[in-house]
């Protein structure tokens, strides 16, 4: 039998963690003594590892400077999750419920989360099991770097060609494509539906109750 696999993103994709971030971005700079970026500029590095995400951000910044910016960042966003959940979006955990019972398709992750914040939106949604391959920052080179895609067919034995990105972001759609995989925008996340289209996205869906047929049209199921 053919492996199957769909690849998710997690913050703006499966998760709506918009608040977190921008609260902990402002925080950082600030700490640092450095004016706070607006939230376009904060939503448009999403998606990218935290280091680069702050380099693109602060570009002013030393090297030291930006490394304290990152852990500034981390500390907030650490007490803010523990204030207050980001929630699933509509449908989130239902698709990914749905998904799993199929006998053709296994699930995985790729985020630029760290494996500690990874492991957090799984015990506190009880994703835990879920996906076989999770893909995280700490590992590899930041999105859109093929590099986490080809690690999860590696670790599954999916081919490219029987394998989907599915994410919010350009990054994810770039690397997505960069991996040979076909790839599946959503518009409810961070970067606006058009970017995902001019990034090469095959499909775009506006729920999470479209993304089963999405996935039979891709494979022609």
């Amino acid at each position: 039998m053919t492996v199957r696999l769909a690849v998710f993103d997690i913050d703006g994709t499966l998760i709506d963690s918009q608040r977190h971030i921008q609260a902990a971005m402002a925080d950082a700079f600030s700490a640092l003594g450095h004016p706070a970026p607006d939230l376009l500029a904060i939503l448009s590095i999403v998606g990218l590892s935290l280091p680069e995400a702050i380099a693109r951000l602060a570009p002013e910044a030393t090297p030291d400077a930006q490394a304290s910016i990152v852990q500034a960042y981390k500390d907030s966003f650490s007490t803010r999750r523990a204030e207050t959940v980001a929630l699933p979006y509509p449908g989130a955990l239902a698709a990914l419920d749905r998904l799993g019972a199929r006998g053709d398709l296994l699930l995985g992750v790729a985020t630029g989360k760290s494996r500690r914040g990874l492991d957090h939106v799984f015990a506190t949604h009880g994703l835990a099991g879920r996906f076989v391959t999770h893909q995280v920052a700490d590992d590899h080179p930041s999105k859109p770097h093929p590099s986490m895609l080809l690690a999860a067919l590696a670790e599954t034995g999916a081919e490219a060609r029987d394998a989907v990105m599915i994410g919010d972001t350009t990054f994810d759609i770039e690397m997505g494509r960069a991996a040979g995989l076909s790839t599946i925008g959503v518009t409810w996340g961070y970067h606006a539906p058009s970017a995902l289209t001019a990034a090469g996205a095959d499909l775009m869906i506006d729920s999470f109750d479209a993304l089963d047929a999405a996935l039979d049209g891709l494979w022609g199921r």
